[in-house]
């Protein structure tokens, strides 16, 4: 199980972080690197055509502004590519997610929410379930404590409610 997070700048770090903690918690191998599909598209698109034969299973493509890379890297291999939108300052996001989300037929890109790091490797825990069963049991034994997480506080509310 390996996942490349791909970002196109250090600074989407911070944001990324979050994702990267949640697939090194459930035991997955991630790589992170900077690659700007701008900058350096040559290594955008080497990366992207080796990735399969590098033991990758699924990209995280972590952009913002322009945020070309996630399609960039999803044109140029057939793994399931996931686009994660960095809020820049002066759009919030919002040019990113589109940049993202508006993909060609055929170049499909999942995308999760501006700054949604968890979500994106949760999303590619859930695709790498399909094919490895340990992950799909940890995955359900995390929705599970995610879902107990909210009776646990709609009885605590109910309890301080009942208390007026």
């Amino acid at each position: 199980m390996k996942v490349a997070i791909i970002m196109g700048s250090d600074s989407d770090f911070p944001v990324v972080e979050k994702g990267y903690n949640i697939l090194k918690d459930f035991g997955v191998a991630v790589d992170v690197r900077v690659i700007s599909a701008h900058r350096t598209p040559e290594v955008a698109f080497d990366f992207a055509k080796q990735a399969e034969e590098n033991g990758y299973e699924v990209i995280i493509g972590a952009a913002g502004k322009a945020a070309h890379l996630p399609g960039v890297l999803a044109g140029c291999t057939s793994l399931p590519v996931i686009g994660l939108p960095i809020k820049s300052s002066e759009l919030d996001g919002i040019d990113a997610l589109l940049a993202i989300v508006q993909m060609p037929p055929g170049v499909p890109v999942a995308t999760v929410a501006i700054n949604g790091a968890d979500n994106a490797a949760l999303l590619a825990i859930q695709i790498l379930s399909v094919k490895y069963e340990d992950l799909r049991i940890k995955f359900k034994d995390y929705k599970n404590k995610m879902a107990q997480k909210v009776i646990d506080k709609n009885i605590k509310l109910n309890e301080k409610l009942s208390c007026k």
